[in-house]
């Protein structure tokens, strides 16, 4: 793995002083920030290649504007404050006309006051706690809506959960995707007692007493299910101890939000069959759009076992709306694209259309998939695409906000004071 890692930093490297070195008048410079190195590098190095094949896609047509498209590759290293570092450097130094990044939340909010005090522009690919809506990111990732809140409902609807254990790793997206889920199932008639909410540090790996503790919370006889946020290598321990603990997924159905097929190919399935993830897209869906970019995917990587995931989507919508937005701008300047990029539609990989909103969201279809034991996903519920909600309306203090860029140039707009806000956030 280091080697591995030595590999994957020189890379990036190469790319870097090949984008400070070699750059041509006649190339349009895009930034990539995703970690190549630390804890996030399992999730994130695949999204870099996504891009770098996105590139040779586009160019391989033409480019853009009819100039080639250069890809400039930085390696924040899953450093928080590093990320802000390197998408200063990416505007000021490199000068990106945007920039395809972050993974975790925290990430994202390290690199937000850099990208709007420069005036750059973000996608953001991958599903997140919403209640926020920047000028300057783009959101192709879910907001709790296209995830979260359908996922509880088919939980309740089809499964019969009473009582529910809200498990997730301490962070900001899994504190803030709670508050909202919490909220929720209380509107929905859910007692607090029949809530269990706990959260554990990044790497958690003694999980006997919490999965006792979720076991525990059916002895009245009510279903139980677990909701997780649980993020990285702490999944593998939290599904051994679920096995040894004697509990299938039909004693407590686990419903995740972070594990998808990246995270299967590495774990042993056996204790994962008949679990549950929702996300916007899984490698399973049958449609020719589909079958094509798994087919432009293994010939680009040259490994046909490589699996693709739903980040993997929400960074080729995010793409491809850019190419969009800046042909139908006539440049790639920042104002010039954001006003040009709402109302775009570019296809999704499951058969529909996806749609930039006025909020900086998506319209995205929500799926149910059931783990299987080679690693992939029986899809067992799809909906029409939702629109992303960057305001939850589960929350008192966010349900009276709207964000609407082209109209009210406003990502915080309180409709009951008609007037554009600062939120305060305790979350």
């Amino acid at each position: 793995m280091t080697g591995l890692k030595s590999i994957m930093a020189g890379s990036a490297l190469g790319l870097l002083l090949a984008g400070s070195a070699w750059a041509q008048d006649d190339t349009i410079k895009i930034g990539v920030l995703h970690s190549l190195s630390g804890t996030m590098a399992i999730s994130e190095t695949t999204l870099k290649d996504t891009v770098l094949m996105m590139v040779e896609q586009q160019n391989a047509k033409g480019g853009v504007l009819g100039k080639q498209i250069e890809a400039v590759v930085v390696d924040p290293a899953s450093d928080w404050p590093l990320f802000a570092e390197k998408a200063r450097e990416l505007i000021s130094d490199q000068g990106v006309d945007a920039i395809f990044g972050c993974w975790t939340s925290v990430s994202r909010k390290s690199v937000l006051p850099v990208i709007e005090e420069l005036n750059g522009l973000l996608f953001y690919p991958v599903q997140y706690e919403g209640e926020e809506s920047s000028k300057n990111v783009i959101y192709t990732g879910a907001a709790p809506n296209q995830q979260a809140i359908p996922a509880v409902d088919y939980m309740r609807d089809e499964l019969g959960v009473e009582k529910w254990a809200l498990l997730g790793t301490d962070y900001v997206y899994p504190r803030t995707t709670n508050t909202i889920l919490e909220a929720y199932l209380k509107d929905n008639g859910t007692t607090q007692d029949d809530i269990f909410v706990n959260y554990t540090p990044f790497g958690h790996s003694d999980w006997s007493k919490i999965v006792a503790d979720v076991v525990a919370l059916g002895k009245d006889g009510k279903k139980v299910g677990v909701v997780s946020t649980i993020n990285g290598d702490a999944n593998v321990g939290f599904y051994k101890e679920l096995a040894a603990a004697g509990v299938s997924a039909d004693d407590i159905p686990v419903m995740a939000f972070s594990v998808g097929e990246e995270e299967l190919s590495g774990l042993d399935t056996a204790n994962l069959v008949g679990h549950l993830a929702a996300w916007n897209y899984f490698e399973s869906a049958d449609t020719p759009e589909n079958a094509a970019f798994i087919e432009e995917w293994h010939k680009f990587t040259g490994d046909d076992k490589r699996v693709t995931n739903d980040p993997m989507e929400a960074t080729m919508i995010g793409f491809n709306a850019w190419v969009a937005a800046v042909e139908k701008a006539g440049s790639t300047d920042t104002d010039a694209v954001l006003d040009a990029i709402v109302g775009v539609e570019v296809p999704n990989l499951t058969g529909t259309m996806a749609t930039v909103l006025p909020n900086h969201h998506l319209t995205k279809p929500v799926l149910i998939g059931e783990i299987r034991d080679d690693g992939q996903f029986d899809i067992v519920s799809e909906t029409d695409p939702v629109p992303g909600d960057a305001w939850t309306d589960f929350l008192p203090e966010s349900a009276v906000l709207d964000a609407d860029w082209p109209g009210k140039e406003c990502g915080m707009f309180n409709t009951d004071t008609n007037s554009c806000v600062q939120l305060q956030s305790n979350y």
